[in-house]
């Protein structure tokens, strides 16, 4: 249950995802086990982020797989300021906007036509596809976001809010809003 622990959890012992700039400029030089040390590390992450904006495992599986070719051939033009990873996600979520508009997909396919049990694979835990499924069916794009960006990641709002070009009193209410309806949705299923 560890995405929801994540959810829930505002104790100083919460760890942020911390990828180290020093693997993007091995990945750059052609380093093959940076490169996989890298999607290892971040993975997981971009996945659910994509998944978070797309609603379509095959999708979000799609952006995975193209954001980590996009990072290998861009590895030489990041600048190191410290967030890695943001950088990372910031691609996914362009290549998901351009996803979305070229099949203009605007609005969100029914879950029941997704085959959420073969494509949240990436999740062990039982419990924590459970929180997945539920917060992909009630929440908002911008609530599945943040609370997504948030548990899987560790980042603070601040740091949501400027990936997202959000306000942080946006961000701040969003999440609290959308941990308030995942929260009453599972309390009957968990």
């Amino acid at each position: 249950m560890l995405l929801f622990a994540s959810i829930t959890d505002n104790s100083p012992s919460h760890k942020k995802l911390v990828v180290d700039d020093a693997l993007i400029l091995r990945v750059a030089e052609g380093d093959k086990e940076a490169f996989t040390a890298l999607y290892k590390l971040t993975g997981k992450s971009v996945y659910a982020y994509a998944l978070s904006i797309l609603k379509n495992p095959a999708d979000a599986e799609d952006v995975l797989q193209d954001t980590f070719l996009k990072v290998r051939s861009a590895a030489a033009l990041y600048q190191s300021q410290g967030k890695l990873l943001a950088w990372i996600l910031t691609i996914s979520r362009n290549l998901c906007l351009m996803k979305l508009r070229r099949q203009k997909f605007l609005s969100c396919q029914p879950i029941e036509e997704m085959s959420l049990e073969s494509s949240i694979n990436l999740i062990d835990d039982l419990e924590d596809q459970l929180v997945l499924k539920t917060a992909l069916e009630i929440l908002s794009d911008d609530e599945c976001q943040i609370i997504t960006l948030h548990a899987i990641t560790g980042w603070k709002h601040r740091e949501i809010a400027d990936l997202l070009h959000l306000p942080v009193s946006t961000v701040l209410s969003k999440y609290r809003r959308g941990l308030k309806k995942l929260k009453t949705e599972l309390e009957g299923k968990l």
